[in-house]
């Protein structure tokens, strides 16, 4: 069976049942679907001719040599070959989309920062014009480091498509609803959800529901696993069937077209005469998902000291140093605080890892003011940083009764390298030139007589 979305439109698998329909779920599994009956070859990736005239093809994530338990592809059986979607490409200029290394004379980077909310504009928006790069790190020509930005988008894309061949995609929407419709299916995606677009993958951004607006992390490195809970177990943090990979869903539609690619750091835009969106079937272990962050299930201290933030981490992007991230994703959600004796907030730290967080929606413990929803904060590797003065006579004075930490969810964007601020998010953005005085009201309780102040 099948379903059509709009005549001459996405033609989808059926979908399966449960809960989730239109969607597979899992982390990392090898999946199989097909949006007509017979178009997934059995038995064999590549046979001599493929059902319904489709063609063979196959996109790797991976090198062909990569170990077992990372080798990531996928197989196509597609109307077109992709080669008939790749013609004579232009430079686009997309100036707010930056890529690493951005670094600007005059721009001062070492500092805490942070930001409101960087408010919608008047013009048409799509996903490429929209996106608004605060921060980067690392070299996107030797595949390390990550950008952090801000989209805004108001209009869907038209017959216009798009893939980065620079990176994967972390995408946390924090305002309306927007639809991507990949090359191996149909991914919507809003506030609470995290959706990953995998490098290389063509795809193409609808808005559901408008204005949108939410905040992407732009891998450059090793693409984003789950990290290993060692003693904690097998279960608890994100488990892999929240994870959700949508079904086959193809278009056959011939219409004026164009495909941008994000190269190199820079970009290039081609014309074809048809949707680049016409995979019928396909299996394999590299595709896109989403993820709903409410069923993240976080653990932490039942009697005594705050972990470190690592108990968080819902993704995490290796490096080439054991134990250290290119990127890591932490999400500060609901909670039940309880610890004894204890300091419960986030403490004062300075450490090798630069943070960028992003504010979803509620309050955030070790900021009460200021860090609102759809708002940003960085503070750089080895800058010290912690709870303002309210943040910390409250929690120092607070009967220690269990409490629920309730209406919040913040994330963090945290990469190993330094982040540095782009012309927009240091001249254009929001920025708040006052925050570095949250810290001004400290006291100093130190008075050289022992006891507990």
């Amino acid at each position: 069976m099948t379903q059509q979305d709009r005549p001459g439109g996405l033609t989808r698998a059926a979908s399966p049942g449960g809960p989730h329909r239109g969607y597979m779920p899992g982390f990392g599994n090898d999946f199989e679907t097909e949006a007509l009956p017979g178009a997934l070859p059995q038995g064999m990736n590549s046979p001599q001719k493929c059902a319904y005239g489709l063609y063979g093809e196959q996109l790797s994530g991976t090198a062909f040599t990569a170990p077992s338990h990372q080798n990531e592809r996928t197989w196509c059986y597609r109307i077109r070959p992709s080669v008939k979607h790749s013609r004579r490409y232009a430079e686009l200029d997309l100036p707010y989309w930056r890529s690493a290394p951005d670094i600007r004379p005059g721009i001062v980077s070492l500092g805490q920062f942070r930001w409101d909310p960087v408010p919608m504009e008047d013009a048409p928006l799509t996903w490429l014009t929209g996106m608004r790069t605060m921060t980067t790190a690392g070299d996107v020509n030797t595949q390390t480091g990550m950008a952090a930005h801000i989209y805004l988008v108001t209009r869907s894309m038209e017959d216009a498509y798009f893939y980065s061949a620079d990176s994967e995609l972390l995408v946390v929407p924090q305002e309306g609803r927007l639809r991507f419709c990949t090359e191996l299916g149909v991914i919507d995606a809003g506030p609470q959800d995290i959706a990953l677009i995998p490098r290389g993958m063509v795809y193409r951004v609808e808005v559901l529901e408008g204005p949108a607006r939410g905040f992407v992390c732009e891998n450059y490195g090793q693409k984003f696993d789950l990290p290993g809970r060692g003693p904690i177990g097998a279960n608890c943090m994100a488990n892999r069937r929240d994870f959700k990979t949508p079904v086959a869903a193809f278009e056959d539609r011939e219409v004026p077209s164009t495909v941008t690619v994000k190269w190199g750091g820079r970009f290039f835009v081609t014309e074809i005469g048809q949707s680049p969106l016409d995979v019928v079937a396909w299996h394999g272990n590299y595709a896109p998902c989403k993820y709903d962050l409410s069923t993240y299930c976080p653990v932490g201290a039942v009697l005594f000291d705050h972990p470190d933030p690592s108990i968080f981490t819902v993704l995490t992007a290796p490096s080439g140093v054991p134990g250290t991230a290119n990127i890591d994703f932490v999400l500060f959600r609901e909670r039940w605080l309880v610890a004894e004796g204890t300091f419960r907030p986030p403490w004062y730290h300075r450490n090798v890892m630069s943070e960028l967080m992003g504010n979803i929606y509620g309050q955030y413990d070790a900021k009460p003011q200021g860090f609102v929803p759809g708002g940003m904060s960085l503070h750089n590797m080895m800058l010290p940083h912690g709870p303002d003065r309210e943040a910390f006579e409250g929690a120092s004075n607070a009967e220690l009764n269990p409490q629920k930490l309730d209406n919040t969810m913040s994330f963090m964007f945290e990469t190993r390298f330094p982040q540095h601020l782009t012309e927009f998010a240091a001249k254009e953005a929001p920025l708040q030139d006052d925050y570095i005085d949250c810290w001004d009201s400290l006291e100093k309780k130190f008075d050289g007589t022992p006891g507990v102040k």
